[in-house]
């Protein structure tokens, strides 16, 4: 693992400059820019507050903010936006770098944290766009919100390590990129975002405990809308998962990485 740490320092420069070629190329031409990269997950965001505040803000406990539902859900959306970002990214890098692969000589490795990066830099410009939205609803800012950090990079070594496993395998069976986009969308439903887990069944609500994004999304949650630090305990098994998986991950990558340009 220390080799990806030396590898990605090595050549900093060069992710550095392909996270802004990214943004040049996907938003040079826009008159908005950047602006879009935020305005789907608000519009979606504003959507589900308008529709569903009427009906669930008044089971928001603990806070009499009419505004409460709205703070709820776009707390929510950041989080499963780091993660679904990261992830997506991860899976697709390397076929979509297919001819990068092929024409130049770089650590392959890269290119999972150049599409980490990315994905981080499009969550930073939500999170100043939410925080705008906070202010304008009279939703102020706390220093709580600097524990965003700590989870935030919790998600994101989930999200690579799982990505990056599955972009090595979809490099090889590219069905694997076909059915991600599917269970990442059951998967955003299984999770508390939309509606709030106190409303589950049982049933429902006893799942939660296997469904490893649910307490960074609630520990978002939490700091964004009452202002609480997360209970760091609830968060040990997303670490011990998402280390697993990026060990397991980046030993993969190093195996099949002779084979992978020919696959591709």
């Amino acid at each position: 693992m220390d080799q990806l740490i030396k590898a990605a320092w090595r050549y900093r420069h060069f992710i550095v400059s392909s996270i802004r070629a990214d943004f040049r190329a996907r938003f040079g031409r826009s008159r908005l820019g950047a602006a879009w990269m935020i305005l789907q997950p608000l519009a979606q965001a504003a959507i589900f507050a308008y529709v569903l505040s009427e009906i669930l803000s008044s089971k928001l406990p603990g806070i009499d903010n009419k505004f409460a539902y709205p703070i709820y859900l776009l707390s929510g959306t950041l989080a499963w936006t780091l993660f679904s970002e990261v992830l997506n990214k991860s899976v697709n890098v390397f076929v979509d770098n297919a001819g990068l692969l092929k024409k130049i000589s770089f650590p392959r490795v890269c290119l999972p944290v150049i599409a980490a990066g990315v994905a981080v830099a499009n969550s930073v410009l939500l999170f100043v766009a939410i925080c705008a939205v906070f202010l304008v609803l009279g939703h102020g800012l706390t220093l709580t919100m600097l524990w965003l950090l700590p989870v935030g990079a919790l998600i994101v070594i989930f999200a690579l390590g799982l990505g990056l496993l599955l972009g090595v395998l979809n490099v090889f069976m590219r069905d694997v990129g076909q059915i991600v986009p599917v269970i990442m969308q059951l998967w955003f439903w299984l999770t508390p975002i939309v509606y709030m887990s106190h409303i589950l069944p049982s049933s429902g609500a006893s799942l939660l405990k296997w469904n490893l994004m649910y307490p960074p999304v609630y520990s978002f949650q939490q700091i964004m809308l009452y202002g609480k630090a997360p209970d760091p305990v609830t968060l040990v098994p997303l670490l011990l998962v998402g280390s697993v998986l990026l060990a397991i991950a980046y030993v993969l990558f190093l195996r099949a990485s002779p084979e992978m340009v020919d696959e591709l």
